[in-house]
């Protein structure tokens, strides 16, 4: 008993030091990683310095993680903001932010490839001018110092305002979709944390913002999550789900040093062979090994007499003869009285064939049956 003791607590002490050890490993300092292009991100493919800026500069600037049918389309003046998302919005998702244009709002899209987002469509440049130093005009046909990273340039249409463009074509347009606007950007490279201060990055990317005048902005987060935004992983800290682990281990430690346990409840087999079905098998071989066919049989008249004193309280003492006579009086209807009255007789005869047997068994098996469901 003292050696079973010691060995368990020699475990848990195991235990704890490799939990101690977990606990050291997790929290140990490693460089978070963060997604690109995400408002909270503080690393060069982040853009928190641009939300920070916005947020310090407008008390109405927030961050919108829920799908794009939960928008306020009843509100007019509003400002989404898209960086690079990183999945293919559905059909239905789609036409839920055209509703929230056309009710008056504005979208702005980041995205180095913008083909298939609100049916846009670019060509693909001849040259390679990533990372090369150029010259970008704006609306007002201001030249500014640029690069653009994507390997496209926008198709425009008649009614499109185009707001940015180099020689090669179309860096960034203006749609009209009811009574509000998609503005659409081909350098999401602009915005992020690593770039925002090189060349004429800031007055390019304020020139998108404010191209509409809006009351409230949002960066879309949903675009970057998806369904996903939230899960136990990244809702509770670390060191709380390493806390619930320890006690959940340390409770199954203690239930199983208090004696429970846990599983299937195990019948002794003794139980179940002496009564069980197995055991009433054993005792009817017997019988038919050693040809024990009128005791059987006796036995089983006996049974049902006890049935018929339990169900019509008719006395086992009595006679065959007399139990039909009494269940004719007291108006009992049993489908074989003249079984009742020639039982009798083959009971008395101290000796039976199995043939006898067989026949007469079966018979008191029908008049069981009958009983019982009276």
């Amino acid at each position: 008993m003292l050696r079973s003791i010691s060995k368990t607590w020699i475990w848990l002490i195991i235990l704890l030091v490799i939990f101690v050890l977990a606990s050291f490993l997790m929290f140990s300092q490693k460089p978070k990683s963060y997604p690109n292009y995400v408002t909270d991100s503080p690393s060069p493919t982040g853009v928190k310095a641009l939300y920070t800026y916005l947020q310090n500069n407008n008390d109405t600037v927030n961050r919108w993680k829920h799908r794009p049918d939960l928008l306020n389309k009843h509100v007019g003046n509003q400002l989404l903001v898209m960086i690079e998302p990183f999945f293919m919005p559905t059909t239905k998702e789609i036409n839920e932010y055209i509703d929230f244009m056309n009710a008056g709002n504005t979208i702005i899209l980041f995205s180095e490839r913008p083909d298939g987002f609100f049916d846009l469509k670019s060509n693909f440049l001849e040259e390679d001018l990533s990372g090369k130093k150029i010259k970008i005009r704006d609306s007002h046909k201001t030249s500014l110092n640029g690069t653009v990273v994507s390997p496209v340039r926008l198709q425009t249409n008649k009614q499109d305002k185009i707001l940015l463009e180099d020689k090669e074509g179309t860096i960034a347009l203006k749609k009209k979709y009811g009574n509000g606007n998609l503005i659409v950007s081909i350098t999401p490279e602009w915005l992020t944390n690593g770039n925002i201060l090189s060349n004429n990055n800031i007055p390019l990317i304020l020139s998108l913002l404010h191209e509409e005048k809006a009351d409230i902005v949002f960066f879309d987060e949903y675009v970057h999550t998806g369904e996903n935004a939230s899960t136990i992983w990244t809702v509770y800290p670390k060191w709380f789900l390493i806390l619930m682990l320890q006690l959940i281990v340390l409770s199954i430690l203690w239930l199983w040093a208090k004696g429970k346990r846990f599983g299937p409840i195990l019948v002794p087999r003794e139980e179940t062979v002496r009564f069980g079905d197995e055991g009433i098998k054993a005792l009817a071989a017997w019988y038919l090994r050693g040809q024990r066919y009128y005791e059987s049989l006796v036995i089983q008249a006996d049974y049902i007499k006890q049935l018929l004193n339990e169900r019509f309280g008719i006395s086992a003492s009595k006679e065959w003869t007399e139990i039909s006579d009494l269940l004719i009086r007291k108006k009992i209807d049993i489908s074989n009285m003249q079984m009742l009255k020639d039982i009798g007789p083959v009971l008395q005869k101290g000796k039976l064939n199995k043939q006898e047997y067989l026949l007469w068994s079966k018979r008191l098996d029908r008049l069981r049956e009958e009983v019982v469901r009276r």
